[in-house]
């Protein structure tokens, strides 16, 4: 096994630090202090290309892999950014290319690729299913044309800045099915065509995350917006779940190691006592072992990215790189917040933007409590708990 780094993945890293720098901590905060989208951010990350990097060459993307994804997601939120603003441009496709038909590929990845169509838009959450997406209640009836969309979903981000969403609707009830999984199926929606069929209602987060409440109101749909076979789509989903959790622990490490640089910088420069805070053990140890956090859950996403890369099993892998990695940017997140101590929670400082950015994603993308049941029913071999 190969811990290092190939020539082709430290070109990537630089590249990605490269445009990074042009956005600076301010251009962040000012993106959240007048809640604005990081529109020039994603336009100047889609033109170079990184946002495509997962598409296949023959659709004009870069051709290379989950590892080298991962690296530019972290990157990113190393540098004091967030990746969560684009990061599902870059697995949202993922749907379309492994399961979309021949004419949606043609049609769709190229653009995605060049950035002059977003996809970054994933209508699966409704209020009443919660993680139980085998509840959700949005439904797609056949007619004649395609079919007549009905339901509403909840914190779908960056609707407004999508062109695409990729929507998750019945198309059998629940009641009627053999298996709960079964009946639901996955749509690839133009929003530049849907009128007022679906209403966006902004929430109010404690992050500049944009995300909505969306009302669906008879909105009509070709058949062609089907992707793959009706009925399959919740597989689709699963089939896309392990890229989504690898690439939001690559941002939750570089969360954790931006914070755990801004901690060792602040502590050897602040003196009290006439001594640097950081020459205290009571300040070392905690920074140590956020530090050693980091590590390990970089480890783990990173083996499971490489097991992606290869086609092989990673559900195991994915699902404990994201429990790990955004517990060790949380840890990493609150020591630094400590160590800086009453400046801290000074917004000139930036610690306390990037600690309600990073503590999202303990519950999000799924539940980290969610994450451990699945570790003990798959991988234990325990009960299942739900």
């Amino acid at each position: 096994m190969n811990f290092e780094f190939n020539e082709l993945q430290n070109e990537v890293r630089a590249g990605v630090k490269s445009l990074c720098s042009r956005f600076d901590l301010n251009y962040w905060s000012k993106c959240e202090k007048e809640g604005r989208y990081p529109e020039e951010f994603v336009t100047a990350m889609s033109e170079a290309g990184w946002l495509g990097i997962l598409i296949p060459e023959e659709y004009g993307g870069a051709g290379l892999g989950m590892t080298e994804a991962a690296i530019v997601l972290e990157e990113i939120n190393r540098s004091g950014g967030m990746g969560a603003a684009c990061h599902a441009q870059m697995y949202t496709m993922g749907s379309v290319l492994r399961h979309g038909s021949k004419e949606q590929k043609e049609k769709y990845l190229p653009l995605i690729a060049n950035g002059s169509l977003r996809l970054q838009a994933f209508g699966i959450t409704e209020p009443d299913a919660g993680s139980d997406t085998t509840k959700i209640k949005t439904f797609a009836k056949k007619t004649d044309n395609g079919y007549v969309i009905n339901g509403q979903k909840i914190f779908i981000s960056r609707f407004q800045h999508s062109d695409m969403i990729l929507l998750l609707a019945r198309t059998t009830p629940l009641d009627q099915v053999k298996k709960k999984i079964d009946g639901m199926s996955l749509f690839l929606i133009d929003l530049r065509e849907v009128g007022s069929a679906i209403e966006a209602k902004p929430i109010e987060t404690m992050m500049n995350h944009e995300t909505n409440v969306l009302f669906i109101n008879d909105l009509e749909v070709p058949e062609d917006s089907l992707v793959g076979e009706e009925g399959k789509g919740f597989y689709y989903l699963l089939d896309g779940i392990n890229a989504e959790r690898i690439l939001v622990a690559s941002e939750c490490i570089g969360d954790g190691k931006w914070f755990i640089e801004q901690a060792v910088r602040y502590s050897s420069e602040r003196v009290v006592f006439d001594r640097p805070i950081g020459k205290n053990q009571g300040i070392q140890f905690p920074i140590a072992k956020a530090y050693m956090a980091v590590q390990a859950a970089e480890t783990m996403n990173f083996k499971a990215a490489s097991k992606f890369d290869k086609g092989l099993a990673c559900g195991e892998e994915a699902n404990m790189a994201k429990y790990l990695a955004s517990e060790a940017s949380w840890e990493a997140g609150d020591v630094t917040m400590t160590t800086f101590g009453g400046y801290g929670v000074a917004v000139e400082y930036h610690i306390e933007r990037k600690w309600r950015e990073t503590r999202l994603f303990r519950t999000a993308p799924i539940s980290n409590n969610l994450v451990l049941s699945y570790i003990a029913e798959h991988s234990l071999r325990l009960p299942r708990s739900y």
